[in-house]
């Protein structure tokens, strides 16, 4: 089973809302230049993930998006749901009805209690789970620039233009 990029970027994109909003609107643009993804594509999923009452849209200048609820109850798996990923293994276990097999296949039972797991982990896990992860690995990546700073103070080092750009972003943090 793999995910599509459709569900891949709507978590991405609502860590990077929920992280970043400080209880004030984020643009698509800002979401878009952090996380590497088409404002296009940004668009389509925020359609579905406001339709779906994960996110809030704030009209006018100043606004963007903001999180519908807290973001400790928002799991992953109603972020994927919303942008219609389905999370069953396989088609024939989508739905409550099965397939026309289903008193005779042997691996039914197998695909259903796959799918059941792979849902149950992706809801147990939440918005605000993987805030706090990247607040930690934001704040581990800010230590080891701010040593390496103090490390090479005085030394003329040629870095290139990405790598001085991501050193600035995450002192910003």
């Amino acid at each position: 089973m793999r995910l599509s990029t459709k569900g891949q970027y709507a978590v991405r994109a609502m860590v990077d809302l929920a992280y970043y909003s400080k209880d004030k609107p984020v643009t698509l643009q800002e979401i878009a230049d952090r996380e590497e993804i088409s404002i296009n594509y940004l668009e389509q999923l925020f359609v579905k993930l406001r339709r779906n009452r994960i996110v809030n849209s704030v009209r006018g200048p100043g606004g963007g998006y903001l999180l519908a609820g807290r973001a400790d109850k928002i799991s992953i798996g109603d972020i994927i749901e919303a942008v219609e990923e389905s999370l069953a293994p396989v088609a024939c276990v989508e739905g409550d009805m099965g397939c026309g097999r289903i008193d005779k296949c042997v691996t039914f039972k197998l695909w259903k209690g796959l799918g059941d797991r792979i849902k149950d982990f992706l809801t147990s896990i939440t918005v605000q789970d993987l805030c706090d992860d990247a607040g930690r690995m934001f704040n581990s990546q800010k230590l080891e620039v701010l040593e390496s700073k103090k490390t090479n103070q005085g030394i003329n080092h040629k870095c290139h233009k990405e790598h001085k750009e991501t050193m600035n972003a995450l002192l910003k943090v």
